[in-house]
C-alpha cells in the first residue's frame, strides 16, 4: 500500500510515517500544504492519501478541497479524511460524494492504533470508515421528524454500526447476534426506508446517508 501524508503538523505527520512505515506500508511522501500535496499525488500516484480537514493558508477546508481534487486526478484514491473535531458538513459532503474509498476519523483515532489501522485498511479496500464519535454527535444533531423513526431500536443499532463502515460479519459479532440476523435487520431497514433495488444507487450506503443527515423523506 502506497501512502501520502498531507499534514501540517510536524509531530502528527512524522508520527503517521513511522507508525505506517513500522508496519511495513510504503509512505512514498510527507506533506505540509495543498500545493505538494497535489505534486505527490501526480508524482507517486499513490493508492491511499491521509489528508488533514484544516491547512494553510486558512486552516478552513483546504484538506477537504484537496482531497476533491485528488480523487479528479487520480479516479479511485482511497482517502481518509484527519479531523480535530466532527465537522458535520465536511463528513456528510464525503460520503455524499460517494462512500467508497472514503474515511473521516478524528485524530485522536490514531493513537488507537489497532483501530486506525483496520479503518485505513477498510478504506484502502474500498469500503468506507466512519469514526463512531463522528456518527453519535451527527446523528445527535438529527432532525426528529424523520422516516427513521420508522426504525426498531435493534435495526437503529445496526444502521449505526453500518455508518461506521462494518461489513454484517463484524456487526454480528458487536451484536452478539448471527449474521443472517444481521441480514434480516438490514432487509427491513431497506424496506422501512422504502430503498428498493436500483442500479444506480447502492441501498446501504444510501440507508447511512439518510441516518447521518436526518433527512425527512
Amino acid at each position: 500500500m502506497r501512502i501520502v501524508i498531507a499534514e501540517d503538523d510536524a509531530l502528527l505527520r512524522e508520527g503517521l510515517a513511522l507508525l505506517l512505515r513500522a508496519e511495513s506500508l510504503d509512505v512514498v511522501a510527507t506533506t505540509d500544504s495543498v500545493e505538494p500535496f497535489l505534486a505527490a499525488i501526480d508524482e507517486h500516484r499513490p493508492d491511499v492519501a491521509i489528508v488533514d480537514v484544516r491547512m494553510p493558508p486558512t486552516h478552513t477546508d483546504e484538506g477537504i478541497r484537496a482531497a476533491v481534487e485528488a480523487r479528479r486526478r487520480q479516479p479511485g484514491l482511497a482517502v481518509l479524511v484527519l479531523s480535530a473535531y466532527v465537522e458535520q458538513a465536511f463528513a456528510t459532503d464525503l460520503l455524499a460524494d460517494g462512500a467508497s474509498r472514503l474515511g473521516y476519523l478524528l485524530k485522536e483515532r490514531v493513537g488507537r492504533v489497532d483501530e486506525f489501522l483496520t479503518a485505513l485498511q477498510r478504506v484502502a479496500d474500498g469500503g468506507t470508515a466512519i469514526d463512531p464519535e463522528v456518527v453519535g454527535q451527527l446523528l445527535a444533531r438529527r432532525r426528529p421528524d424523520s422516516t427513521l423513526e420508522r426504525l426498531s431500536p435493534r435495526e437503529r443499532d445496526v444502521l449505526a454500526l453500518m455508518a461506521e463502515g462494518l461489513g454484517n460479519t463484524v456487526i454480528a459479532e458487536r451484536m452478539f447476534v448471527t449474521e443472517g440476523a444481521v441480514h434480516k435487520h438490514i432487509r427491513s431497514i431497506f424496506a422501512k426506508l422504502e430503498l428498493a433495488p436500483d442500479d444506480r444507487a447502492d441501498r446501504r450506503v444510501t440507508a447511512v446517508l439518510r441516518y447521518l443527515d436526518g433527512t425527512p423523506r
